[in-house]
């Protein structure tokens, strides 16, 4: 169903899960689901498959050369280790990659790897297609189809440091900014934060995870309350109720009013900040009037602005405003003491914006 034609309401209930499989996939299982799923195996060996599966990276049992021969063919028979896998790829001439992966059930989603000096950061996916009905962002128009488990979020790491040979050491930053609403699938998330940030495994500090949510206050709540969490971004793209409930139909169910209450009371740590992405769009949301209503919202909390000029993909309607606005609405955000920056979108040559490789099938190039 088009999310535009569902009442607003129905964003907030659960999308649909994947589908149950035969075999129990071990990708995606915590230490403690593994002693469970394994009856008879000690625990320090299913910290070493935790480990194997998360730190090492490793896709097959035959790399798991610390078990014994006799429990990698009983892990064979009796469990499945499936992890996303990578079905086409496109790079990109500022160095990002976009990918598509094909999900158990074939269903694809996308991520991007994204080097930078001293860092690597990848943009991740949770849901196939989105309820939440953006009308500027390419997922938004596939509607949502189901959400993506524990496994299949950490299989986006794990496929794209593999298929980058990431050198170990070598700091990783992941952005919840991929397709569907990271909040309309809070649970299944938070569980592959904490497979990500675990010491025992890829041990990503949590300050180098954000989640950007187009303003569900109920799921921004329910993240509050999680003493390990990521960081928190809000794409808000909007100064105004009567325009932002246009673009983002969830603001018709939390408006600005709403969504400012739920961030004054957000818990913010002492030198965090919580980001909000606004998207410029030529004529439309690029006025000096809409500058000084983001300065107004952004300074009811600890905040800092990250404008992004449209990434135009086919039928979207809108346009990237002139390098001149931009400047100019920057130095305006400067100029009232708060923090700005401007993210260029990458991978512009190559369908970067969300959605757009599944979405248009895109051949490898």
């Amino acid at each position: 169903m088009n999310p535009e034609s569902q009442p607003a309401s129905a964003w907030d209930n659960p999308a649909p899960e994947a589908p149950a499989r035969p075999r129990v996939n071990v990708a995606g299982l915590s230490k403690t689901q593994l002693v469970e799923l394994l009856p008879g195996v000690p625990a320090y060996r299913a910290a070493q498959i935790f480990e194997g599966l998360y730190k090492h990276r490793w896709t097959t049992w035959d790399s798991f050369t610390s078990l014994s021969k006799a429990l990698r063919e009983r892990l064979q028979v009796e469990v499945e280790l499936a992890w996303p896998e990578i079905v086409e790829s496109v790079s990109s001439e500022d160095g990002s990659t976009k990918h598509a992966f094909r999900l158990a059930d074939g269903k694809l989603v996308e991520g991007v790897h994204m080097p930078y000096a001293g860092r690597t950061t990848l943009c991740l996916s949770s849901q196939v297609g989105c309820a939440m009905g953006c009308t500027f962002c390419a997922t938004g128009q596939m509607g949502i189809v189901r959400n993506l488990t524990a496994g299949e979020i950490v299989g986006q790491v794990v496929a794209m440091l593999n298929k980058h040979d990431h050198a170990e050491g070598l700091p990783v930053n992941l952005v919840f900014m991929g397709m569907g609403e990271p909040m309309h699938n809070l649970d299944h998330v938070m569980a592959a934060c904490a497979l990500l940030t675990d010491p025992a495994g890829q041990a990503i500090p949590p300050r180098r995870i954000t989640m950007s949510t187009c303003g569900l206050v109920t799921g921004i709540e329910k993240l509050a309350r999680f003493r390990k969490r990521p960081r928190l971004a809000i794409s808000l793209n909007g100064t105004t109720d009567r325009y932002r409930s246009q673009i983002m139909p969830v603001n018709r169910v939390w408006n600005l009013l709403a969504l400012s209450n739920a961030l004054r009371a957000f818990p913010v740590e002492k030198g965090e900040h919580i980001t909000l992405e606004y998207v410029l769009l030529k004529g439309i949301t690029d006025s000096m009037d809409d500058a000084r209503r983001l300065v107004a919202f952004a300074r009811q909390f600890p905040s800092k602005i990250n404008l992004i000029p449209f990434n135009a993909h086919e039928g979207s309607g809108f346009h990237e405003p002139a390098e001149d606005r931009i400047e100019e609405f920057c130095k305006f955000i400067t100029g009232k003491g708060l923090t700005v920056s401007v993210r260029r979108s990458r991978g512009q040559d190559v369908a970067g914006a969300c959605g757009q490789l599944v979405r248009e099938g895109r051949k490898k190039t």
